[in-house]
């Protein structure tokens, strides 16, 4: 674990939150806005302290747990809520098992002398102690424990595994309004089937995506496409093909909007914005194109109404 100094300047006092916020949905967003309310409040710096890897994925790497965000783009996305300090923990066998005081205790060493608790939310080994208890060791350690407001909004209940859920099930445009943003795919550009040219569709084919990335339910989406720097509308394909192929491989092939160019090899985000139809075979070329030419026109008209 890396020297509290070497990330928060020796003196520093600190309103914080701990979690692993992955996504950083709304129910996130309610918790750092306390965060910096607080410390202002206080006069004090804000602090978020988060873990690079899912505790699922160190303690039961048997039960594949898969991300909504990549700890790069949640670490930015964090810091774009106006938090002062951001401490990535390195989430080991070794700190899971630290009882809900020691990890107080190296809390206090970063600095913090005012943790917020979000909703429901518990740490330490010994995940049954209540708030009653964090507010104890608090006030043994010198460290003011307060209890964060809980999201109401329209959304709400929200959570991480809500979304991915959500995802999971195809319903990104629901998965959008509890993060507040869409959910978002990144990878590069690569040699994929070509069969989109012939039908008039020519298509990118999305890989090298992180292999704990959680990848939308098979089917057709509208989608915002990041590109050569600039934002296109677009549609996606994620699923097997079974029209054009043998089904054996999971393609996600993009069909970007009024854009031509070579990308092989180029980096590529997609932000999923709406679910447009499952995967189906068809029996012929002729079937598929119209197919897609409806897609096209269905997808074209959510994303005018997304981007108003």
């Amino acid at each position: 674990m890396a020297n509290p100094t070497d990330i928060i300047p020796q003196g520093t006092e600190l309103v914080a939150a701990i979690g692993m916020f992955d996504g950083v949905h709304l129910g996130h967003l309610t918790l750092l806005d306390a965060v910096k309310r607080e410390a202002a409040a206080r006069g004090m710096a804000s602090a978020v302290f988060t873990f690079k890897q899912h505790p699922r994925q160190v303690l039961h790497p048997e039960h594949e747990v898969k991300m909504l965000m990549s700890l790069s783009d949640k670490l930015q996305t964090i810091s774009q809520q106006g938090i002062d300090y951001i401490v990535p923990l390195e989430f080991t066998h070794e700190l899971s098992q630290l009882s809900a005081l020691e990890f107080m205790r190296m809390l206090h060493t970063y600095g913090v002398k005012v943790l917020l608790m979000g909703y429901n939310h518990r740490f330490g080994h010994d995940r049954s102690s209540s708030f009653a208890d964090y507010v104890r060791w608090g006030t043994e350690l010198g460290i003011d424990v307060v209890k964060a407001p809980e999201y109401l909004g329209q959304y709400a209940p929200v959570s991480s595994s809500i979304i991915r859920n959500l995802i999971t099930a195809g319903k990104v445009d629901d998965a959008l309004r509890c993060m507040g943003r869409p959910y978002s795919l990144s990878g590069h550009v690569v040699h994929g089937f070509r069969n989109g040219t012939a039908l008039g569709f020519p298509t990118a084919n999305v890989g090298e995506i992180a292999p704990d990335a959680l990848i939308p339910h098979n089917g057709a989406y509208a989608v915002m496409v990041l590109l050569k720097g600039k934002w296109w509308q677009g549609m996606v394909n994620v699923g097997y093909r079974p029209t054009l192929s043998e089904g054996k491989r999971l393609s996600i092939e993009v069909n970007v909007f009024d854009f031509e160019g070579d990308v092989y090899g180029d980096p590529i985000t997609l932000q999923f914005i709406q679910f447009l139809r499952l995967e189906f075979k068809m029996v012929s070329f002729d079937e598929l194109r119209h197919q897609l030419e409806l897609d096209r026109d269905k997808a074209r008209a959510i994303l005018k109404a997304y981007s108003q």
